[in-house]
């Protein structure tokens, strides 16, 4: 496989303490690298990912071509999920480090011309939170009680749940308390496991906390916040059953008393002026499950948040049909609030795309079998080079650049996803695409660590080792050259990047072609997801600049695109 590429313009990005000043609407076009602090990179030598271990690769990050690093949780927590059960809001984990190297290592990304974007966990909190630990002290009725969603149970004696949800996790979404008296009491909703209690935010104190604790991360120079379950905040009134339905998936269409209730919009009209007092342009990112890309656009609306995750597109198979249609709707949905769409393709809760579209079309986004480990790589390849064609930002998920599958051996006993061990509830596999990230040798845990041999939290397969930044580097046949040359074709051609529309072009069927133009160049994309060549039906004018894989061959008047491969020209 070979790639062409055009020798980039000088990237853009200042020294310094601060991110680049000079550009306006960052994140309309930015392409945002997501880290699992956990598998990134391990300073210590423990076996866990920490924050110096991040800061230590940051010129990878900057080198690969991204613009910002979106970091998952590294707040003071009990690690019942993997870190989304905060006992601390302002408080690193000593797991992860200290205050101090949250703060370095935001100067870090800075001096590189990197924003840094930190998750943000607002719908539920740890258990060992000090509110909810209190709450439990106080007994029914007390003023901290309100805070959470605790209800008196249903039955003779209080022996049921107060209505029928169900835990994203699997099995009842409350769990009944021992109280003070030691008799049994009222019961707590947690829409995710046991250990993560939901806050109530019809409470003003819950909103005061969060307005607070965005203005000490702000203070402390974060460019951004990446809202967890930003659509579970509000729940419908008198919190009603169900009624019958399948098992709850967090990725669905229905609509849900719990989830994209229209009051989380009150909620965000609130924070955006918090945001916009600070220089350098912070932004908001939704992780907003919605039925629709209609309903996520109201997340994005010019008062609200700067971003949503486009989940309708990370669902799509590998289909030009379908494809086009989430392109246009997703686009259509951006316009009329003047968004800029955001495309993604894998992050730590879904199968990661290499290993989703080496299996047979699902709409499951969590995936048991390896697949065709071959044709998973050609089309994620493909893949992400239409999606870094798009008009608008892209998410990239560490890891996706080194063409990692999935880990779907992972032994029973190591696996840690709280889900793993209920019944019925959402896929606990997630631990596949969160194993440590291979950085060089032959030897695990592959520089994840100091130390070859050393510990690693989850076990990397041994084939990792030839998958590796050190083995893929300088290979322009490798992925991770892939990315590096996209993304600087990216960054230097004036028709990528941000803007709302696409100008769709004849193609054949299985094939997707479209136009973008600029006053200073045009640019055309060609996408074949079918299992055969197909002939474009005119010659393609103007430089080839990337293949994802063989190269087309001109043939007369035709242009013949190989099979599961995306091709960018510019015109």
């Amino acid at each position: 496989m070979t790639q062409h590429l055009v020798v980039p313009a000088q990237s853009a990005r200042s020294g310094g303490g601060e991110p680049a000043p000079q550009r306006t609407g960052w994140w309309r076009d930015a392409v945002i690298y997501q880290v699992y602090p956990r598998s990134f990179a391990d300073a210590n030598g423990d076996g866990m990912g920490d924050l110096a271990g991040i800061r230590s690769r940051l010129p990878y990050l900057r080198d690969l071509g991204v613009d910002a690093v979106w970091l998952s949780p590294f707040y003071a927590s009990p690690q019942a999920d993997a870190g989304y059960d905060v006992s601390d809001y302002r408080r690193v984990d000593p797991m992860f480090g200290q205050l101090g190297d949250a703060a370095r290592l935001i100067e870090d990304a800075h001096a590189l011309g990197l924003r840094v974007i930190f998750d943000l966990v607002p719908n539920h909190c740890s258990d060992q939170h000090e509110w909810f630990q209190q709450a439990l002290r106080e007994g029914p009725g007390s003023a901290l009680r309100k805070r959470f969603h605790f209800r008196a149970g249903k039955g003779e004696n209080g022996e049921l749940p107060p209505n029928d949800w169900e835990s994203i996790f699997g099995g009842p979404a409350w769990t009944r308390i021992t109280e003070p008296d030691g008799t049994p009491g009222e019961w707590y909703l947690h829409l995710f496991a046991p250990e993560q209690p939901d806050f109530d935010w019809d409470h003003p104190a819950v909103a005061d906390e969060f307005r607070s604790i965005l203005r000490f991360w702000l203070d402390l120079g974060v460019d951004g916040f990446r809202i967890d379950v930003a659509h579970g905040l509000v729940k419908a009134k008198g919190l009603p059953d169900l009624g019958m339905h399948d098992q709850l998936k967090l990725l669905g269409n229905d609509t849900m008393p719990f989830f994209d209730q229209d009051g989380v919009h009150e909620i965000y009209r609130s924070w955006r002026p918090i945001l916009d007092e600070y220089p350098g342009e912070r932004i908001f990112v939704a992780e907003a499950w919605t039925p629709t890309v209609a309903r996520t656009a109201n997340y994005v609306r010019p008062d609200e948040l700067h971003q949503a995750f486009n989940f309708q597109y990370l669902a799509t198979p590998w289909a030009a049909e379908k494809l086009r249609e989430v392109v246009d709707l997703t686009l259509e949905a951006m316009r009329p609030v003047g968004a800029p769409a955001t495309w993604v393709l894998s992050n730590h809760d879904v199968t990661r795309h290499a290993t989703r579209f080496a299996n047979p079309p699902t709409d499951a986004t969590q995936i048991r079998t390896p697949g065709d480990r071959e044709l998973g790589l050609r089309r994620a390849r493909a893949a992400t080079v239409l999606m870094l064609a798009l008009p608008g930002s892209a998410y990239v998920y560490q890891g996706e650049e080194l063409g990692l599958p999935d880990v779907t051996d992972l032994p029973d006993e190591v696996r840690q996803d709280p889900s793993f061990l209920r019944a019925s509830g959402q896929d606990g596999f997630r631990d596949g695409c969160r194993v440590p990230i291979p950085w060089s040798g032959a030897e695990a845990p592959y520089g994840f660590g100091p130390a070859s041999g050393g510990p690693s939290w989850l076990p990397q397969p041994a084939e990792w080792a030839e998958l590796s930044v050190e083995v893929q580097s300088g290979d322009p046949t490798s992925t991770l050259e892939l990315y590096r040359s996209a993304l600087a074709i990216r960054a230097a051609h004036p028709a990528l990047g941000a803007g709302d529309g696409v100008e769709w072009l004849d193609a054949p069927a299985g094939a997707l072609a479209f136009r973008r133009t600029h006053a200073d160049g045009a640019f055309v994309c060609v996408a074949n997801t079918g299992s055969s060549p197909v002939r474009l039906a005119l010659p393609v004018p103007g430089r080839l600049l990337l293949t994802s894989g063989e190269e087309p061959v001109r043939e007369g008047e035709e242009t013949v695109v190989p099979a599961d491969t995306t091709v960018w020209w510019s015109l």
